[in-house]
């Protein structure tokens, strides 16, 4: 049997992008161990002072000017496949992608960002790309710039995202409703107590799960942990500072005051076994982050979300019933103080998340893409593609 060859894109411009593609990456190696799977940046095809140009201006509008992004997001949003400035984004690497892909002639590639998803699927519509182009939409809403006519499947988070491609005339057939892929770590059940002794927490006492984003922790993260640290209610915290030295060496102080346990944490590779053991996360509102919450069935409380993307996140997390937002930190200390007091309140978002996914996510995507890729109607397509 011929060995699988994938090409898997994703990007950098926040880490959403890079966890679903290595979580597919992770669901093809179980289901083809031999499989050869190459994954690649998207931002490597550009020219370097660019793509590091657009990586920081980036971060630094999440960061400081998070508004000014949300206009250009909404602004966008409903710009079509076929105007100017698509067709000019769809030129991005063009010449750099046919090279690549006609030295290394893979089966199938998985894009998880959209510029890189519509680059090569106009390269299939133009017949020039021969390869079937799988899209992974890493959010529970769409942006037109996720829209190609040409690309062969989506693998989309719910059927709100289905209904949006239906209505941008994508076929029914291309869409699957699988789940945003999540690492399948996430769908194993962990030992509540081993974990919790790892920590140093007791089983009996509300554990508050303390996360940010890609692009820094939650704002006001050291006073939201000295609240909760100070709090009259009884509850321990876990706090994940990732990169953040900064906010990890500050929290050295509340630690050694505290009356409640709080447990500070740098860059974590067990972020599922903190989730199995939480009764509520606070955290911004990333695709994946959610997709990793709902999947261990944690409740959400989600604090500034930045307009766009998260916010659309947000607002289907509370569509659900899976979890509440707070837009200031007022009302974030508000509902903590409301849910620690009522605790089964927590337990009914808890029974909405549960009930949110479908579950195992990335087998269900993989399958399909394995799928396309045995079907033989799709070598057909291979006969009569243009040279580069």
């Amino acid at each position: 049997m011929k060995q699988l060859k994938v090409l898997v894109f994703s990007a950098s411009f926040g880490n959403g992008h890079l966890r679903a593609a290595e979580a597919v990456i992770e669901g093809i190696r179980i289901k083809e161990p031999t499989a050869e799977i190459i994954h690649l940046d998207f931002g490597d095809f550009l020219n370097k002072a660019v793509n590091t140009m657009i990586k920081n201006v980036y971060g630094e509008i999440i960061n400081h000017i998070p508004k000014l992004w949300g206009r250009f997001y909404y602004r966008t949003s409903m710009v079509k496949p076929q105007s100017v400035g698509q067709r000019f984004l769809n030129k991005l690497g063009r010449k750099e992608f046919i090279n690549y892909v006609n030295v290394l002639k893979p089966d199938l590639i998985i894009c998880t960002y959209p510029t890189v998803s519509s680059v090569l699927a106009q390269l299939r519509q133009e017949k020039i790309l021969g390869v079937p182009v799988i899209t992974i939409v890493t959010d529970y809403t769409l942006h037109s710039h996720w829209v190609h006519p040409s690309v062969d499947r989506y693998i989309v988070a719910c059927p709100e995202v289905r209904e949006s491609l239906l209505s941008w005339g994508i076929e029914n057939w291309r869409i699957h409703d699988s789940g945003i892929p999540v690492s399948p770590k996430f769908e194993e059940t962990i030992d509540r107590n081993k974990v919790l002794s790892q920590l140093g927490l007791k089983p009996d006492q509300p554990i508050l799960l303390v996360m940010g984003g890609s692009y820094g922790v939650l704002k006001s993260a050291n006073r939201i942990c000295k609240n909760l640290a100070e709090s009259i209610i009884p509850v321990q915290t876990i706090i994940v500072c990732g990169k953040n030295e900064k906010l990890y060496h500050s929290l050295k102080e509340v630690i050694t005051q505290t009356k409640n346990p709080l447990v500070r944490l740098k860059y974590v590779h067990n972020v599922e076994e903190l989730m199995s053991v939480s009764n509520l996360i606070i955290t911004k509102a990333g695709g994946l982050t959610v997709s990793e919450a709902l999947t261990k069935h944690l409740p959400l409380l989600i604090y500034k979300p930045i307009p766009g993307q998260e916010e659309e996140n947000a607002h289907f997390i509370q569509k659900i019933g899976a979890g509440v937002v707070a837009e200031t930190e007022a009302e974030l200390n508000r509902l903590i103080n409301y849910l620690l007091r009522c605790p089964e309140e927590v337990d009914k978002m808890r029974e909405k998340a549960t009930a949110a996914l479908p579950g195992h996510s990335t087998q269900r995507a993989v399958e399909e893409i394995l799928e396309l890729v045995n079907n033989r109607d799709y070598s057909l397509n291979m006969m009569g593609v243009k040279g580069s």
